[in-house]
């Protein structure tokens, strides 16, 4: 079409001019309301459960590629793979990772990606920003023949109604020529000059995709002699059959797939965890530091960037019934700093030390959340602590702004890291300060967070030493389940957090393998019979692991709890204030 929305005819030009064709089918971006939800793609839709099994939509179809490249070596000929937009992307994987094909096309795809976070979430891929772009890709593929064509490509925007926002643009022709300049310094390097071919459609690189120059280039790398002729005009012998029931096709078989997966990555976690050795407390802490580090390098992901001093700043800002709250501020990484507010009880006498509870906010919230106003979730129960004489300090966490802090996970995904390899630090930097306060007893410092704070109670007190006890309130459930089951109504899978997936969590870390990283400090779960989060019975089924793990193979029940309460997504304050007073050796008021 002259509009650059289809170009079909490319493939059809080949087939008349002696090069036998096969259309591998692609899954498309329509928007629809799954399960009358988030509005979203197709793409997305497949991707967001693919991605928390450790698997993609990409992948998906470069392996239908593969499989096609298989079936078709019967035919004893030269196989070549070539593809436009999402196509070329398909056949630039493909080609790189199967030496098979004989030569390689992508049209309208090669290019820096350096805004590859703007682009259809589907192509998010974990870490694969550090190692590979598209030279790197193309490198690969040398000394087989590689025609790359600049022209017009797909363009659309989606819009942020639950699903990802993206644009996506044709690549620029400057943009090209520099990707290009890349791969041709690894083919000087490597001394495999020429095995590459930039082509360009149009004078300005956008031209329509299969122009006769690339097109040229590709049937002769593959048919003796192959040059374009004249169009013929042609009729299809059969009826072409409808494509959105093939697109129904794709999109459920690609979901029987995941949707198997899941049934049956907790076989493959246990095998995951198998060399954790619980035969003794000591034989533990020490055999799961090797999962510790993996969950810090391969799941949150590690940007290796060295803190810099606090330079704290802080000033008087609330008073609270026992208590001054001060704003605080500090530098953390150049560029980033953390923030939040401390509670200081009064009556501190010289030289006594006191325990700390950091008490977290959920989604889009802020500190003054839990301290003032009653809020329906918080009830003040950091300036509750306070009262009670515990230190506090309440932070900031950078899940706010709707779209802008998913963004940031998106930024970060390439990089191998996730919105928590931030926070991590932050609260590294917070608790290294917490210690060095004079009232401080640098080791009671308890970490207690709900909702979005609940999932900050499961990563950071495994990851930040300085933690000697985790309290999740009103998220603890079976994680993996409820991001990638697409029948179930609790599901991610339907809804606007599109940032909530991590990568290959089902076949590494639950909640369960989490908690056994925070474990053998104290743990506890807090838990409305009404919270929406999640079924009372997954809450308990994947508690159960904990439990078991704490109780029966450790030995250390007593530092292990769960309390049901009559309620919903909100702070109850009684078996987790009981549960901060013992493990924190703090006394009540009564004593």
């Amino acid at each position: 079409r002259e509009d650059g929305t289809i170009e079909p005819t490319w493939g059809r030009t080949l087939a008349e001019n002696g090069v036998r064709v096969l259309v591998v089918a692609t899954l498309d971006r329509t928007l629809e309301r799954f399960n009358n939800r988030a509005l979203q793609t197709r793409r997305e839709y497949t991707y967001r459960p693919a991605f928390e099994l450790g698997r993609g939509l990409l992948a998906y179809e470069v392996a239908g590629v593969l499989a096609a490249r298989r079936w078709m070596a019967q035919l004893d000929r030269p196989i070549g793979v070539a593809g436009w937009g999402e196509g070329g992307l398909t056949a630039l994987l493909a080609g790189a990772l199967d030496p098979e094909f004989a030569s390689v096309g992508v049209s309208a795809y090669f290019e820096p990606h350096q805004r590859r976070w703007h682009e259809p979430l589907e192509r998010n891929l974990f870490g694969f920003a550090k190692h590979f772009g598209d030279a790197e890709l193309a490198a690969m593929i040398g000394p087989r023949p590689l025609l790359i064509e600049a022209a017009r490509g797909p363009e659309l925007e989606l819009p942020s109604q639950g699903g990802a926002p993206a644009v996506l643009n044709s690549p620029a022709l400057a943009d090209v020529q520099a990707e290009f300049q890349r791969l041709q310094e690894y083919e000087r390097a490597w001394d495999r000059r020429g095995s590459s071919r930039l082509l360009v459609s149009g004078d300005d690189g956008q031209g329509l995709a299969g122009g006769e120059a690339w097109l040229e280039a590709l049937g002769a790398s593959l048919v003796p002699d192959f040059a374009v002729r004249e169009s013929r005009e042609w009729m299809i012998g059969t009826a072409v059959r409808d494509s959105e029931e093939r697109q129904r096709r794709i999109l459920d078989r690609f979901d029987r797939h995941t949707q198997r997966q899941l049934s049956l990555c907790a076989n493959v976690r246990r095998e995951f965890m198998a060399d954790v050795d619980t035969s003794s407390l000591e034989a533990f802490e020490r055999t799961i530091e090797a999962k510790r580090t993996y969950f810090r390098e391969s799941v949150i992901g590690d940007f290796g960037i060295e803190r810099v001093a606090p330079r704290v700043r802080s000033r008087r800002a609330y008073a609270g019934q026992g208590w001054t709250g001060f704003d605080v501020e500090m530098d953390v990484i150049d560029g980033v700093v953390a923030t939040g507010i401390l509670l200081w009880p009064d009556g501190i006498e010289p030289g006594e030390k006191r325990p700390v509870v950091v008490c977290q906010h959920g989604l889009e919230g802020r500190p003054t959340d839990v301290i003032q106003g009653d809020h329906a979730a918080y009830h003040d129960y950091a300036a509750r602590l306070a009262e009670r004489g515990f230190i506090v300090f309440a932070p900031q966490n950078i899940y706010l702004f709707h779209d802008r802090f998913r963004t940031l996970q998106r930024k970060a995904n390439p990089l191998g890291c996730t919105l928590f390899s931030i926070m991590t630090v932050q609260h590294e930097q917070i608790t290294d300060w917490l210690a060095e306060l004079p009232a401080v007893d640098s080791e009671r410092i308890a970490f207690y967070g709900l909702s979005y704070g609940g999932k900050s109670a499961m990563r950071l007190p495994a990851l930040v030493k300085r933690y000697c006890l985790s309290i999740c309130s009103a998220d603890f459930n079976e994680w993996v389940w409820k991001n990638a089951s697409t029948s179930s109504n609790y599901s991610y899978v339907w809804t606007g957090e599109y940032e909530i997936f991590e990568y290959n969590l089902g076949n590494t870390f639950n909640y369960a393998e989490m908690a056994a990283l925070i474990c053998p400090k104290p743990f506890m779960v807090e838990r409305g019979h009404f919270d929406g989060v999640a079924p009372d019975e997954t809450v308990a089924y994947e508690f159960a692991k904990v439990r078991h793990l704490y109780q029966a193979r450790l030995g250390i029940g007593d530092r292990c709890e769960l309390e049901w309460f009559v309620g919903p997504h909100t702070i109850h304050g009684e078996g987790t204030f009981e549960f901060l007073h013992r493990h924190l050796d703090w006394p009540r008021e009564e004593e």
